[in-house]
């Protein structure tokens, strides 16, 4: 199979499963345990801690591992006061809108940052944001769907002036661009280690030390008493040596999937009637939007599978859904060719003699 779905999970680095067998199969204790087994699972935690933390530029006290990146988001909107305000802009992930949702109906205000054509937060919307003086915005630094970055540092500037807390949803762009806590100015940020070829199951909220975290798992007080339960001692490991993996080899990758893309859009150029969303802005160097006019992206998206190439239509985490795209929606794309959408997001592996056969199939089945 031609994989072309990275922004939806990555394979495992055989580096990764390395790192992770001895703690499937020889050191199974419970790192809680004061035990032999139980000190080296303890040991390996903290080791796979420094490791993301040395990744995002912040101390390993500053890291709370969670099940994945959605619970880190969900950790995160669980800092509001209660009754308190409530700003995420318009092209989160599900796992940012859901309880956003939530928690306008147990009585905060919600608002939405609006985005402009090219999927960008725009000013107008920061200033809309200062006036209202919210607990909390949420804002993601790279879109799972587009790739689009924000810029984070400056919003985060002009927000922090007024006393209002900020969160960043960086788990699209973990790996793929750089991503240091302190530069960005957030108080909260959530990762994910499947996104950067480690184990799914496994995610991180990195916080400011001023953040008073509340925990959503009560129980045994592991991970500072801010996420009670077992740790997944074998994902954990893996997601410190993905990080580990992400920070050697950031530059290079950077280069290879820019350099695939640039191949692949120049390709997809050639395509009658192909619109690339939101091209003309910075984005992740491995990610592509793209709607045909008059194709329908998951009956196009199910074409391409039958011809082994796997794409995506939009979020993974939101699959099953025949609604547009929210996020085109939201930059004011027509929702008859938010419905044409699909994406590529490219991996380390992927080659260029993929990309051509890629490109190839798609015109095929486009006649």
């Amino acid at each position: 199979m031609i994989y072309l779905d990275h922004n939806a999970t990555t394979p495992l680095d055989d580096r990764v499963l390395e790192a992770m067998l001895p703690f499937l199969k020889t050191f199974y204790g419970n790192p809680s345990s004061l035990y032999r087994h139980g000190r080296v699972a303890s040991s390996a935690i903290a080791t796979a801690r420094e490791q993301l933390a040395a990744l995002v530029g912040v101390q390993s006290g500053q890291i709370i591992f969670t099940s994945g990146g959605t619970e880190a988001n969900n950790l995160a909107l669980a800092t509001l006061a209660p009754k308190t305000g409530l700003a995420v802009s318009a092209i989160e992930h599900p796992s940012i809108i859901e309880p956003a949702l939530y928690l306008k109906s147990l009585g905060h205000e919600l608002s939405l940052l609006n985005v402009d054509a090219s999927g960008l937060i725009t000013q107008e919307a920061i200033d809309d944001v200062i006036a209202l003086k919210p607990d909390l915005v949420s804002m993601m630094l790279a879109n799972n769907e587009t790739g689009v970055v924000q810029n984070i540092a400056d919003y985060a500037s002009q927000l922090r002036a007024h006393g209002i807390r900020i969160h960043t949803d960086a788990v699209q762009a973990l790996g793929k661009i750089p991503v240091d806590f302190n530069r960005l100015g957030a108080h909260l940020m959530s990762l994910s280690s499947h996104k950067i070829y480690g184990p799914k199951g496994c995610g991180a909220l990195v916080f400011d030390k001023s953040v008073e975290l509340k925990p959503i798992l009560r129980g045994g007080g592991q991970e500072q008493g801010l996420r009670s339960g077992t740790e997944n001692v074998a994902a954990i490991v893996g997601f410190g040596k993905a990080a580990e993996l992400a920070k050697n080899e950031l530059a290079e990758r950077h280069v290879q999937l820019l350099k695939l893309r640039v191949f692949l859009e120049h390709g997809l150029s050639a395509v009658s009637g192909l619109t690339i969303f939101a091209g003309q802005v910075e984005r992740l160097p491995n990610t592509v939007q793209m709607g045909i006019d008059e194709r329908d992206g998951e009956m196009l998206l199910m074409q391409l599978d039958q011809k082994s190439i796997a794409v995506s239509s939009g979020s993974a985490c939101a699959s099953g859904i025949r609604e547009p795209s929210p996020v085109l929606v939201a930059m004011g794309v027509d929702p008859v060719q938010a419905k044409t959408a699909i994406r590529i997001s490219l991996g380390v592996s992927n080659t260029e003699a993929e990309i051509v056969e890629f490109i190839k199939q798609l015109k095929f089945l486009i006649g």
